[in-house]
Protein backbone atom coordinates (compact mmCIF):
# COMPACT_ATOMS: atom_id res chain seq x y z
CA UNK A 1 0.00 0.00 0.00
CA UNK A 2 0.76 3.11 -0.63
CA UNK A 3 2.94 5.26 2.06
CA UNK A 4 1.22 8.18 1.95
CA UNK A 5 -2.03 9.63 4.18
CA UNK A 6 -3.23 8.05 7.05
CA UNK A 7 -5.20 4.83 7.06
CA UNK A 8 -8.70 4.43 7.25
CA UNK A 9 -11.29 2.07 7.36
CA UNK A 10 -15.40 2.16 7.10
CA UNK A 11 -17.67 -0.66 7.42
CA UNK A 12 -19.81 -2.14 4.96
CA UNK A 13 -23.49 -3.05 5.06
CA UNK A 14 -22.58 -6.62 5.68
CA UNK A 15 -20.18 -5.26 8.92
CA UNK A 16 -16.73 -5.74 6.47
CA UNK A 17 -14.33 -3.68 7.29
CA UNK A 18 -13.24 -1.87 4.19
CA UNK A 19 -9.90 -0.22 4.36
CA UNK A 20 -8.22 3.25 2.66
CA UNK A 21 -5.38 5.52 2.61
CA UNK A 22 -6.27 9.44 2.63
CA UNK A 23 -3.75 12.00 1.75
CA UNK A 24 -3.82 15.42 0.52
CA UNK A 25 -5.45 18.69 1.27
CA UNK A 26 -8.82 18.27 3.09
CA UNK A 27 -9.91 21.34 1.32
CA UNK A 28 -9.70 19.60 -1.72
CA UNK A 29 -12.10 18.32 -3.76
CA UNK A 30 -12.32 14.73 -3.40
CA UNK A 31 -10.37 11.80 -5.43
CA UNK A 32 -11.83 8.55 -4.88
CA UNK A 33 -9.41 5.88 -6.15
CA UNK A 34 -11.29 1.90 -7.19
CA UNK A 35 -8.65 -0.67 -8.30
CA UNK A 36 -9.23 -3.77 -10.08
CA UNK A 37 -9.71 -7.24 -9.78
CA UNK A 38 -7.47 -9.07 -7.52
CA UNK A 39 -5.35 -5.96 -7.03
CA UNK A 40 -5.32 -3.38 -4.30
CA UNK A 41 -4.95 0.15 -3.41
CA UNK A 42 -1.25 0.16 -3.75
CA UNK A 43 -1.72 -0.89 -7.68
CA UNK A 44 -1.32 3.14 -7.98
CA UNK A 45 1.91 3.85 -6.95
CA UNK A 46 3.90 6.13 -4.78
CA UNK A 47 4.17 8.90 -7.13
CA UNK A 48 1.08 8.98 -9.11
CA UNK A 49 -0.84 9.02 -5.56
CA UNK A 50 1.67 12.09 -4.30
CA UNK A 51 1.23 14.02 -7.83
CA UNK A 52 -2.54 13.64 -7.34
CA UNK A 53 -2.62 14.44 -4.11
CA UNK A 54 -0.76 17.87 -4.62
CA UNK A 55 -4.65 18.75 -6.14
CA UNK A 56 -7.02 16.47 -4.71
CA UNK A 57 -7.73 14.61 -1.09
CA UNK A 58 -7.04 11.60 -2.53
CA UNK A 59 -8.87 8.19 -1.54
CA UNK A 60 -7.69 4.89 -2.60
CA UNK A 61 -9.58 2.02 -1.50
CA UNK A 62 -8.68 -1.38 -0.95
CA UNK A 63 -11.90 -3.52 -2.33
CA UNK A 64 -13.40 -6.34 0.39
CA UNK A 65 -11.10 -9.31 -0.66
CA UNK A 66 -8.78 -7.47 -1.76
CA UNK A 67 -4.92 -5.35 0.20
CA UNK A 68 -6.33 -4.74 3.68
CA UNK A 69 -10.15 -5.14 3.79
CA UNK A 70 -11.49 -7.51 5.16
CA UNK A 71 -12.31 -10.74 3.05
CA UNK A 72 -16.16 -12.43 3.93
CA UNK A 73 -17.20 -15.92 2.73
CA UNK A 74 -19.60 -14.41 0.83
CA UNK A 75 -21.20 -11.70 -0.62
CA UNK A 76 -19.39 -10.60 -3.67
CA UNK A 77 -21.85 -11.08 -6.02
CA UNK A 78 -24.40 -8.93 -4.87
CA UNK A 79 -24.28 -4.91 -6.41
CA UNK A 80 -26.01 -3.92 -3.48
CA UNK A 81 -23.02 -4.73 -1.46
CA UNK A 82 -20.00 -3.37 -3.46
CA UNK A 83 -22.27 -0.09 -3.58
CA UNK A 84 -22.55 -0.17 0.18
CA UNK A 85 -18.81 -0.44 0.40
CA UNK A 86 -18.49 2.55 -1.93
CA UNK A 87 -21.01 5.07 0.51
CA UNK A 88 -19.40 3.45 3.14
CA UNK A 89 -16.21 5.18 2.62
CA UNK A 90 -18.03 8.57 1.70
CA UNK A 91 -20.01 8.45 4.44
CA UNK A 92 -17.04 8.41 6.41
CA UNK A 93 -15.02 11.15 4.70
CA UNK A 94 -18.15 13.01 5.16
CA UNK A 95 -17.96 13.53 1.01
CA UNK A 96 -22.04 14.85 0.53
CA UNK A 97 -20.75 16.13 -2.90
CA UNK A 98 -18.32 17.31 -5.86
CA UNK A 99 -16.60 13.82 -5.08
CA UNK A 100 -14.90 12.51 -8.14
CA UNK A 101 -14.94 8.28 -8.70
CA UNK A 102 -12.13 6.87 -11.18
CA UNK A 103 -12.02 3.07 -11.03
CA UNK A 104 -9.66 0.77 -13.22
CA UNK A 105 -11.18 -2.40 -14.56
CA UNK A 106 -13.00 -3.84 -11.84
CA UNK A 107 -13.33 -1.15 -10.06
CA UNK A 108 -15.80 0.87 -13.00
CA UNK A 109 -18.07 -1.67 -12.47
CA UNK A 110 -18.22 -1.20 -8.44
CA UNK A 111 -18.50 2.08 -9.58
CA UNK A 112 -21.49 1.35 -11.38
CA UNK A 113 -22.93 -1.15 -8.75
CA UNK A 114 -23.01 2.45 -6.36
CA UNK A 115 -24.56 5.08 -9.14
CA UNK A 116 -27.09 2.60 -9.13
CA UNK A 117 -28.04 2.20 -5.62
CA UNK A 118 -27.38 5.74 -4.58
CA UNK A 119 -27.14 7.63 -7.89
CA UNK A 120 -24.74 10.92 -8.39
CA UNK A 121 -25.73 13.18 -5.16
CA UNK A 122 -22.69 12.98 -4.10
CA UNK A 123 -20.91 12.66 -7.39
CA UNK A 124 -19.66 15.55 -9.95
CA UNK A 125 -17.76 13.65 -12.43
CA UNK A 126 -16.95 9.80 -13.44
CA UNK A 127 -13.50 8.05 -14.56
CA UNK A 128 -13.46 4.70 -16.37
CA UNK A 129 -10.25 3.55 -16.76
CA UNK A 130 -9.75 0.63 -18.80
CA UNK A 131 -13.11 -0.67 -17.20
CA UNK A 132 -15.28 -2.74 -17.48
CA UNK A 133 -19.23 -1.03 -16.40
CA UNK A 134 -21.15 -4.59 -16.68
CA UNK A 135 -20.30 -8.09 -16.09
CA UNK A 136 -21.69 -11.41 -18.08
CA UNK A 137 -22.52 -13.55 -20.65
CA UNK A 138 -23.07 -11.21 -23.76
CA UNK A 139 -22.48 -8.04 -21.70
CA UNK A 140 -20.79 -5.48 -24.30
CA UNK A 141 -19.50 -3.75 -21.32
CA UNK A 142 -17.72 -6.61 -19.62
CA UNK A 143 -15.77 -7.76 -23.05
CA UNK A 144 -12.50 -8.81 -21.81
CA UNK A 145 -9.51 -9.13 -23.85
CA UNK A 146 -6.90 -12.14 -24.97
CA UNK A 147 -5.17 -12.35 -21.50
CA UNK A 148 -8.24 -12.72 -19.49
CA UNK A 149 -9.78 -15.32 -21.06
CA UNK A 150 -6.65 -17.11 -21.68
CA UNK A 151 -5.73 -16.60 -18.19
CA UNK A 152 -9.43 -18.15 -17.13
CA UNK A 153 -9.95 -20.83 -15.40
CA UNK A 154 -6.70 -21.31 -14.28
CA UNK A 155 -6.65 -18.41 -12.30
CA UNK A 156 -9.13 -18.89 -9.79
CA UNK A 157 -6.90 -22.27 -8.90
CA UNK A 158 -6.03 -22.74 -5.92
CA UNK A 159 -2.98 -24.96 -6.78
CA UNK A 160 0.08 -22.81 -6.93
CA UNK A 161 1.65 -24.08 -10.44
CA UNK A 162 -1.63 -23.84 -12.31
CA UNK A 163 -2.68 -20.24 -10.89
CA UNK A 164 1.23 -19.00 -11.16
CA UNK A 165 0.73 -20.30 -14.86
CA UNK A 166 -2.57 -18.25 -15.52
CA UNK A 167 -1.76 -15.73 -13.55
CA UNK A 168 2.03 -14.55 -15.58
CA UNK A 169 0.19 -13.01 -18.94
CA UNK A 170 -2.00 -11.50 -17.13
CA UNK A 171 0.50 -10.21 -14.75
CA UNK A 172 2.64 -8.72 -17.76
CA UNK A 173 -0.44 -7.11 -19.27
CA UNK A 174 -0.91 -4.82 -16.59
CA UNK A 175 2.20 -3.14 -17.47
CA UNK A 176 2.25 -3.83 -20.83
CA UNK A 177 6.06 -4.05 -22.83
CA UNK A 178 7.11 -0.92 -21.22
CA UNK A 179 10.90 -0.73 -20.11
CA UNK A 180 12.19 -0.37 -16.86
CA UNK A 181 8.63 -1.34 -15.30
CA UNK A 182 9.81 -4.51 -13.71
CA UNK A 183 9.76 -3.99 -10.08
CA UNK A 184 6.46 -2.53 -10.73
CA UNK A 185 4.81 -5.57 -12.73
CA UNK A 186 6.55 -7.95 -9.55
CA UNK A 187 4.48 -5.83 -7.35
CA UNK A 188 1.23 -5.94 -9.42
CA UNK A 189 1.63 -9.68 -9.83
CA UNK A 190 2.19 -10.32 -6.32
CA UNK A 191 -0.93 -8.55 -5.42
CA UNK A 192 -2.84 -10.70 -7.70
CA UNK A 193 -1.48 -14.05 -5.67
CA UNK A 194 -2.32 -12.35 -2.61
CA UNK A 195 -5.66 -11.97 -3.43
CA UNK A 196 -7.09 -15.50 -1.81
CA UNK A 197 -8.23 -17.54 -5.13
CA UNK A 198 -11.87 -18.36 -3.47
CA UNK A 199 -11.69 -13.98 -4.06
CA UNK A 200 -10.86 -13.67 -7.40
CA UNK A 201 -13.37 -16.77 -8.63
CA UNK A 202 -16.05 -14.86 -6.52
CA UNK A 203 -15.59 -11.13 -8.66
CA UNK A 204 -16.93 -13.09 -11.99
CA UNK A 205 -19.34 -15.63 -10.54
CA UNK A 206 -21.99 -12.73 -10.94
CA UNK A 207 -24.18 -10.97 -13.23
CA UNK A 208 -24.73 -7.37 -13.04
CA UNK A 209 -26.29 -4.74 -16.15
CA UNK A 210 -25.51 -0.99 -16.04
CA UNK A 211 -26.34 0.13 -19.40
CA UNK A 212 -29.65 1.90 -17.73
CA UNK A 213 -26.90 3.44 -15.32
CA UNK A 214 -25.05 4.67 -18.23
CA UNK A 215 -27.59 6.20 -20.14
CA UNK A 216 -29.03 8.13 -17.27
CA UNK A 217 -25.91 9.69 -16.35
CA UNK A 218 -25.90 13.44 -15.10
CA UNK A 219 -22.32 14.05 -14.20
CA UNK A 220 -19.42 14.44 -17.38
CA UNK A 221 -17.22 10.77 -17.63
CA UNK A 222 -13.61 10.42 -18.71
CA UNK A 223 -13.20 7.31 -20.65
CA UNK A 224 -9.39 6.35 -20.87
CA UNK A 225 -8.83 3.33 -22.28
CA UNK A 226 -5.47 1.39 -23.70
CA UNK A 227 -5.87 0.50 -27.27
CA UNK A 228 -4.22 -2.81 -26.61
CA UNK A 229 -5.59 -3.67 -23.55
CA UNK A 230 -5.37 -7.50 -23.47
CA UNK A 231 -7.71 -7.73 -20.04
CA UNK A 232 -10.62 -5.78 -20.98
CA UNK A 233 -11.40 -5.08 -24.32
CA UNK A 234 -11.08 -1.63 -25.74
CA UNK A 235 -14.46 -2.31 -27.17
CA UNK A 236 -15.57 -2.59 -23.78
CA UNK A 237 -14.51 1.52 -22.73
CA UNK A 238 -16.07 2.52 -26.37
CA UNK A 239 -19.80 0.84 -25.70
CA UNK A 240 -19.66 2.56 -22.21
CA UNK A 241 -18.82 6.06 -24.23
CA UNK A 242 -21.87 5.24 -26.63
CA UNK A 243 -23.75 5.51 -23.74
CA UNK A 244 -23.05 8.50 -21.50
CA UNK A 245 -24.14 11.42 -22.26
CA UNK A 246 -21.52 14.23 -21.41
CA UNK A 247 -18.30 11.76 -22.18
CA UNK A 248 -14.79 12.95 -23.15
CA UNK A 249 -12.80 9.51 -24.58
CA UNK A 250 -9.24 9.09 -24.49
CA UNK A 251 -7.56 6.06 -26.11
CA UNK A 252 -4.29 5.52 -25.55
CA UNK A 253 -2.46 3.77 -28.64
CA UNK A 254 -0.46 0.96 -28.16
CA UNK A 255 -1.17 0.87 -24.94
CA UNK A 256 -2.37 -2.34 -22.41
CA UNK A 257 -4.53 -2.66 -19.18
CA UNK A 258 -2.36 -0.75 -16.86
CA UNK A 259 -2.54 3.43 -18.81
CA UNK A 260 -0.96 4.69 -15.40
CA UNK A 261 1.53 2.24 -15.24
CA UNK A 262 2.97 3.13 -18.38
CA UNK A 263 2.71 6.73 -18.27
CA UNK A 264 1.82 7.95 -14.72
CA UNK A 265 3.04 11.70 -16.21
CA UNK A 266 0.67 11.64 -18.71
CA UNK A 267 -2.29 9.73 -16.58
CA UNK A 268 -2.18 12.23 -14.19
CA UNK A 269 -2.09 15.06 -16.17
CA UNK A 270 -5.70 13.95 -18.24
CA UNK A 271 -7.02 13.02 -15.18
CA UNK A 272 -6.21 16.46 -13.51
CA UNK A 273 -7.50 18.28 -16.45
CA UNK A 274 -10.70 16.50 -16.43
CA UNK A 275 -11.43 17.29 -13.00
CA UNK A 276 -10.32 20.78 -12.90
CA UNK A 277 -12.51 21.33 -15.98
CA UNK A 278 -16.14 19.84 -14.19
Amino acid sequence: MAQTGPVRQAQGIDGANIVYRVSGDPSHRPLVLVHGWAQSSACWGDGLLAELATRFRVIAVDLRGHGYSDAPESGYADSAIWAGDVHAVLTAEDITADAVLLGWSYGGLVICDYLAEHGTDAVAGLVLVGAITSIGRGEAGGRVGTAMRAAIPGAMAEEPRTAIKALGSFGLALTGPVEGKGAQAQALFGATLSTAPRVRAALFDRTASHDDVLSALDVPTLVLHGTEDTVVDVAAGRHAASLIPQVTESYWEGVDHGPFVADPDRFAREVTDFVEGL
